[in-house]
């Protein structure tokens, strides 16, 4: 008689690895937080979010305009939180970070002092993502493409160094965009950059268009596979 129950003892543990092995894989989630060089139409968001599988839930949630300070003034860092809170269909959520622009002097109501005020804003948005159960991912300002001398005019480097140490002190994935994009740039020289940019009325040395966004997301993709190879699996044509 003991012979049947010791039969069915050896296949409950074959039934409950059955069921695992069956149980489809969660998707990850990436949620992009920033400014204008990262948001629909005027940044690479739409274009990074496009490289990605479509189980991937790619979210862009970069505004233009808005700096450390002023995103999360205007509730839109909640919208975030509120994602990651509700991430039980995730195996991660990624959590892309990048501000800086409108962080620079002279932006009423957004400005941020990069020595002081700005390292706070971004350490605390780093803090909040990891304890809500979030990979954050801090990113350094994508730069301008104005020349000066035959040179790139790196106006932002004060607010990419910052985000540099707040990634090393914090233990953050950082994906270098200033440093890339800065020799990506310099590398086109000021006639092929300008192809980066918007055209007609909406020209300028910040934004981007077609070719700006598709240029400058492929860095990103590439980085972040780099810094996160987990996210290979999740780039289109990488399986």
């Amino acid at each position: 008689m003991p012979r049947p129950f010791r039969s069915l003892s050896c296949l409950i543990p074959l039934l409950f690895a059955a069921h695992a092995y069956a149980a489809p894989a969660l998707p990850d989630r990436v949620i992009l937080v920033g400014d204008s060089t990262m948001a629909s139409t005027t940044g690479y968001g739409d274009a990074l979010c496009a490289r990605f599988t479509p189980e991937t839930s790619c979210v862009n949630l970069a505004r233009g305009g808005r700096s450390s300070k002023s995103f999360r003034a205007e509730g839109r860092w909640d919208e975030v939180m509120g994602l990651l809170r509700d991430g039980a269909g995730f195996r991660k959520t990624y959590v892309l970070i990048q501000f800086g622009h409108n962080d620079q002097p002279g932006k009423p109501g957004r400005s941020t002092d990069y020595a002081t005020e700005f390292p706070v804003n971004m350490k605390r948005y780093v803090d909040e993502a990891r304890e809500a159960g979030g990979v954050p991912v801090l990113v350094t300002p994508l730069t301008r493409r104005s020349f000066k001398d035959g040179y790139v005019h790196n106006d932002l480097a004060p607010w990419a160094g910052t985000v540099r140490s707040i990634a090393r002190d914090t233990k953050t994935p950082l994906v270098d965009l200033n440093a890339q994009s800065l020799a990506a740039v310099q590398a086109m020289g000021p006639k092929e950059a300008d192809k980066m940019a918007r055209t007609g009325s909406n020209f300028d040395y910040t934004h981007l268009g077609p070719e700006g966004s598709q240029r400058f997301s492929g860095i990103m993709a590439k980085e972040l596979v780099r810094k996160l190879p987990a996210l290979a699996a999740d780039m289109r044509g990488a399986r």
